[in-house]
C-alpha cells in the first residue's frame, strides 16, 4: 500500500511539473519564410489574393486533396473568405482582413480541429533586382491546451514552417508555369486599313532583334509624346527584310499617327501605309513565342492557297502594354501578311 501511495505521489508531481512546464511556455508565437520569385509582385499578388487560386500551392490540399473547400460569397480582396474540413487536415477558415495592392495581404487563420487555435497571417512582395521576394509569417497567441498540444507534438513553427516553404516553393512554380503559357491563332484574312506612322528603320542581326526592339521603338513612342502627337492605334514593327541565311533583318520601329506628321528629327520619319488585305494571326503570350507564331502565319497562307504579296508590309502589332499587364500570358500581338488579292474568274 505505502509503495501505491509512493508512486501515485511521484505521478502527481509529474503530472503538476509537466502543467507547469506548459503553463510556462511562451503565449505568442510567430515565424516567417521567404522566396524570392522570378515574377512580377503584381501577379503573385493576384495568385495569393483570390482563394480560389489556393489549391494550386497550398502544401495543405496537396497532403489531402479531397478535403472538401467551401468559398465564402467573396474569394478576391478584403472579405473574401474559405473553410476547409478533412480527415488529415482537420476543420477552419481563412478570411482576408486588409490588403494593398502589390504590397501586402493580412489574414486571420481560425483552426478547430484538430484543436482551436487562431492566428494571423500576413504575406509580404518585395520588389528586388532578383525578383519579388514574397515572406508568408504567422502570429498568434496559445491558450494552455494548445500549448500542451504542442509541447508533445512539436512548437507550431516546426509543425507548420516546413509547409510554409514548401507553399512558396509551389507558389514559385505555379506562376512561372502561368506565364509560360500561350496560345496562337489564325483569324484568317482581313483587310487593314493602313495609315499614316512615324518609323526609324535598322539593320542588325535576326539575334540581336529583341534588343534593338526594346532600344529603337521608346525612341520613336517617346517623340510622339514629347511632341503631343495624336497616335493612331497601337506601336508595332514592319519587316521590310527577313534573311535568315544571312542571319540579317531589316525592321522599321512604328507608331501609327491620325495624320501626316513633318518631323524636325533626322532619326524620326514619317511614312505612309496603304490599305491592303493580309492573313491575320494572334499570339497570346510572351514575345518568345513570336517566331513560332510567324512560323505558323507563314505556313497557313500556301495551305489556304493564299500568295504572300512580294514586298508587301509584314507587321507585328502589340496590342498591349506590358507595364499595364505585367503578366507575360495575358500580352496580345497581332500579326499581318500582305497577300495578293484573289484572281476573280469569270
Amino acid at each position: 500500500m505505502r509503495t501505491f501511495k509512493y508512486f501515485a505521489f511521484i505521478f502527481l508531481i509529474a503530472i503538476i511539473g509537466t502543467a507547469i512546464y506548459i503553463a510556462v511556455q511562451p503565449n505568442q508565437f510567430s515565424f516567417s519564410r521567404s522566396r524570392v520569385i522570378n515574377a512580377p509582385a503584381s501577379v503573385l499578388f493576384n495568385k495569393v489574393n483570390d482563394f480560389k487560386n489556393w489549391p494550386e500551392f497550398s502544401p495543405w490540399f496537396e497532403q489531402e486533396p479531397t478535403a472538401n473547400i467551401r468559398y465564402g460569397d467573396k474569394t478576391v480582396g478584403v472579405g473574401a473568405s474559405y473553410s476547409w474540413e478533412g480527415n488529415v487536415l482537420g476543420e477552419g477558415s481563412t478570411k482576408t482582413l486588409a490588403a494593398n495592392e502589390n504590397q501586402f495581404i493580412s489574414q486571420y487563420i481560425s483552426i478547430l480541429k484538430p484543436y482551436e487555435s487562431e492566428s494571423e497571417i500576413h504575406w509580404d512582395f518585395e520588389t528586388t533586382d532578383a525578383g519579388t521576394k514574397v515572406t508568408w509569417s504567422m502570429a498568434g497567441e496559445q491558450d494552455f491546451i494548445s500549448k500542451m498540444y504542442t509541447t508533445f507534438t512539436g512548437s507550431i513553427e516546426k509543425q507548420t514552417a516546413p509547409d510554409f516553404e514548401r507553399g512558396l516553393i509551389k507558389l514559385d512554380s505555379t506562376v512561372t508555369a502561368d506565364m509560360k503559357k500561350y496560345s496562337i491563332t489564325i483569324n484568317g484574312e482581313t483587310d487593314h486599313g493602313g495609315g499614316f506612322y512615324l518609323y526609324n528603320t535598322i539593320y542588325c542581326k535576326i539575334n540581336e532583334l529583341t534588343s534593338k526592339i526594346a532600344e529603337m521603338l521608346p525612341k520613336v513612342e517617346n517623340y510622339a509624346l514629347k511632341n503631343n502627337i495624336s497616335t493612331a492605334g497601337a506601336s508595332f514593327i514592319n519587316y521590310i527584310v527577313w534573311d535568315e541565311q544571312n542571319n540579317a533583318v531589316i525592321f522599321s520601329a512604328c507608331v501609327p499617327t491620325t495624320d501626316r506628321v513633318i518631323t524636325t528629327e533626322s532619326d524620326v520619319l514619317t511614312g505612309e501605309l496603304p490599305a491592303f488585305r493580309a492573313v491575320k494571326t494572334t499570339l497570346k503570350g510572351h514575345y518568345s513565342n513570336l517566331t513560332e507564331a510567324w512560323e505558323t502565319a507563314r505556313k497557313y497562307v500556301p495551305k489556304d492557297s493564299l500568295v504572300m504579296a512580294e514586298n508587301g508590309p509584314m507587321l507585328e502589332v502589340y496590342t498591349t502594354d506590358p507595364a499595364k499587364l505585367p503578366n507575360p500570358a495575358d500580352w496580345i500581338t497581332e500579326l499581318y501578311i500582305a497577300i495578293e488579292p484573289k484572281t476573280v474568274t469569270e
